[in-house]
């Protein structure tokens, strides 16, 4: 299976190579222009169609578990066609910056819906018996599909959201579809496990031209595709393994997730404003301002290559805090929540230190920068 990985590895880097390359001449369409807005941190125009790579990776990797494993043929097919409106409404963006948010959402809820009618990717269980049977009993199981599109839908624009630093998004999301890897192969669905290995090798793929240095991003349409695979990948695990807790994806993707409940929290009730409206106070914007934002050089612009490539390993060690127990104890729900709620104050106590210029020592000492758009207190 390793040829899964390597075929999607290689394909991935080749369409990279090609979009690095001929980033000057196609800069009209594939440079991301806009150096200003609140979570903006590089200083140059950089193609942001990385999901190119990434499609080019997982159709090569699938392609060789297909050849390898005829039967997963049909299945493969089918998750492909699901990725069509999340990944397409992603890249159109990327390309034209004409694509409304909400017309983005419909495409992912779309997906999301694919995924439920051609995969059976729904949630048919809880975890809790009692639960369960009044859902059976009522009539109600039909939430499970309303709830598997709303989780695709949340958990796609989670990781864009999280796009902000050179190898943020790839990095967390190449670890969760190597845990689901391993969880697929435990239970002993090929699917799963070819898809999850085969988008870990595309997402390496971009991920060695993406950092340190940034020569390409991610991009909308890079970030719903991730998003959506790692998504429904954790519903078709709990929908085909009652043996997997529903809690172990809750808690895989528990870093992006949590990111966008608690911005929106932030935005709503202590800073006042509009839920969608951007700012400059996540915590990985957060992090880089605070901590690793580096001197201003003789041209008058600071170091924000290294310090936004500097940023990203503490929010892989976040998001370890969330992928290694779902990995080890992925059948154990009061496990996994306990996980989960040692998740959440981890990231609230990092994020409420940060804020307050008291970073945790394990960080190293603050640099003296210009503070963020926003702090994390009201005035």
């Amino acid at each position: 299976m390793i040829w899964i990985l390597m075929v999607a590895l290689v394909c991935s880097s080749v369409a990279m190579l090609f979009v690095v390359t001929q980033a000057e001449r196609l800069a009209h369409w594939f440079d991301d222009h806009d150096l200003s807005g609140p979570q903006k941190m590089h200083v140059k125009a950089v193609p942001r169609v990385g999901g190119i790579g990434i499609l080019a990776g997982v159709c090569g990797g699938l392609a060789a578990a297909a050849w390898m494993h005829g039967a997963l043929g049909s299945g493969i097919l089918l998750m492909l066609a699901c990725m069509v409106p999340a990944f397409g409404s992603g890249i159109w963006e990327d390309f034209t910056k004409s694509i409304s948010p909400r017309r983005r959402m419909v495409a992912l809820a779309l997906s999301g819906l694919l995924g439920v009618l051609l995969l059976g990717g729904k949630f048919t269980h809880t975890g809790w018996q009692a639960f369960d049977d009044m859902l059976m009993s009522n009539g109600l199981l039909w939430l499970g599909a309303v709830g598997a599109v709303f989780a695709v839908t949340g958990v796609s624009n989670s990781v864009n959201i999280v796009d902000g630093m050179n190898g943020l998004a790839s990095g967390c999301t190449m670890m969760m579809n190597l845990s689901l890897a391993y969880i697929a192969w435990r239970v002993g669905d090929e699917l799963v496990f070819s898809v999850a290995l085969a988008t870990a090798g595309a997402t390496l793929g971009f991920f060695l031209w993406n950092y340190p240095r940034g020569l390409v991003f991610l991009g909308d349409g890079g970030a719903y595709l991730l998003g959506f695979i790692v998504a429904e990948l954790g519903i078709l695990l709990t929908t085909r393994h009652p043996q997997v807790s529903m809690v172990a994806p809750l808690l895989l993707v528990a870093y992006p997730v949590f990111e966008t409940l608690f911005t929106m929290y932030r935005r709503r009730f202590i800073h006042q404003r509009s839920m969608t409206q951007p700012d400059g106070s996540h915590l990985h914007t957060l992090i880089y301002r605070r901590l690793k934002r580096g001197p201003v050089d003789e041209s008058g612009v600071r170091g924000s290559t290294r310090g936004n490539s500097g940023t990203s390993p503490y929010l892989w060690l976040l998001n370890a805090v969330a992928v290694v127990p779902a990995t080890i104890w992925w059948g154990n729900t009061p496990a996994l929540a306990l996980s989960l709620a040692v998740f959440v104050l981890a990231y609230l106590d990092v994020y409420w230190r940060i804020a307050r210029f008291r970073s945790p020592k394990w960080m190293g000492a603050r640099r003296e920068s210009a503070p963020p758009a926003e702090s994390f207190n009201k005035s």
